[in-house]
């Protein structure tokens, strides 16, 4: 069998670049690209799209739906689509992309034509949420708050070069409207029935994620402590190659963002005082990784039998 072809539809954004240069010393797959000058072009776009097995869309939204629609167009002939953009993340027709979602996930995304890939915050905040929800412990209805802290460069080529160019603050809170786009798509795959509540960060190094989800074990679903939950999570991720349940305990009380930078790799802990009542759940992955690119190349792996 040949190597796949693969067409990366926006290879020069930061998710795209990475996917690339993950992709390229690799002999079972060929990356097919389109001339700078014809990437706005729809017949010269549809012809190359109709010649590959797999277009990795790492485009903004509306350029991804574009892209999905020109797919239609070709009809019998036309490639499979790994989306990493928010734009079908929640549509009908599209199998999300976060394999160690539930079981039978894997599968899917292996039989899909369409997947979206997941989004960095959603992964991990899905990944602590959606196995205590599916075990009981977490009432659908139950209200969440969300924090989390991401590196710059999962704010794009803007803020990239604002950091790297010393013009940006050490830390801010942003999406303080309330209305970021992952929320929906947190919501319609970790099973939760009531809008969570979500605020984000961003500070002054590259990549790197901390998820972090707050607690008050009285108000879940029976008597609940932190060694339960963390032995659900356990239950759930044990077989998994990705996602780790990691102890809490032995950081002395402390977390940083970039242990797994340059990984597919995401840890899950809880960290629990039963005295007090109280958990906090931390998902700690990098943005670029398991929160984007790489996520990427291991459903391409699924979809393409690699």
């Amino acid at each position: 069998m040949g190597a796949k072809r693969i067409f990366i539809d926006g290879e020069a954004g930061t998710t795209g670049l990475l996917i690339r240069d993950l992709l390229g010393a690799r002999a079972d797959v060929e990356i097919v690209s389109i001339a700078p000058n014809m990437r706005k072009d729809r017949e010269a776009k549809k012809a190359l799209m109709a010649g590959v097995d797999l277009a990795i869309l790492c485009l903004p939204d509306d350029a991804a739906r574009d892209a999905a629609a020109l797919a239609d167009e070709i009809g019998a002939a036309a490639p499979r689509l790994l989306d990493a953009s928010t734009a079908h993340r929640t549509a009908p027709g599209w199998v999300y992309g976060f394999a160690e979602l539930a079981a039978g996930q894997s599968a899917a995304i292996a039989h899909a034509r369409r997947v979206s890939n997941p989004g960095c915050y959603a992964t991990g905040a899905i990944a602590l949420l959606r196995p205590l929800i599916d075990a009981g412990m977490i009432a659908p209805s139950f209200p969440v708050t969300i924090n989390a802290v991401s590196g710059y460069s999962g704010g794009g080529k803007a803020m990239i070069a604002e950091y790297e160019a010393r013009k940006a603050p050490d830390f801010e809170l942003y999406a303080l409207g309330l209305e970021h786009k992952h929320v929906a798509e947190i919501q319609r795959w970790s099973g939760l029935e009531r809008r969570a509540l979500f605020v984000p960060s961003v500070a002054d190094f590259r990549q790197g994620m901390l998820v972090s989800i707050p607690l008050h074990l009285e108000f879940l679903s029976g008597r609940v402590s932190g060694a339960d939950i963390e032995a659900a999570l356990a239950a759930h991720y044990g077989a998994s190659q990705f996602v780790r349940v990691i102890p809490a305990g032995a950081e002395g009380g402390k977390l940083e963002p970039e242990a797994l930078n340059d990984t597919n790799i995401m840890e899950l802990r809880v960290c629990a005082n039963a005295d007090r009542g109280h958990a906090v759940l931390v998902a700690r992955l990098d943005n670029l990784g398991k929160g984007a690119s790489r996520a990427a190349v291991q459903n391409m792996e699924l979809m393409l039998g690699l």
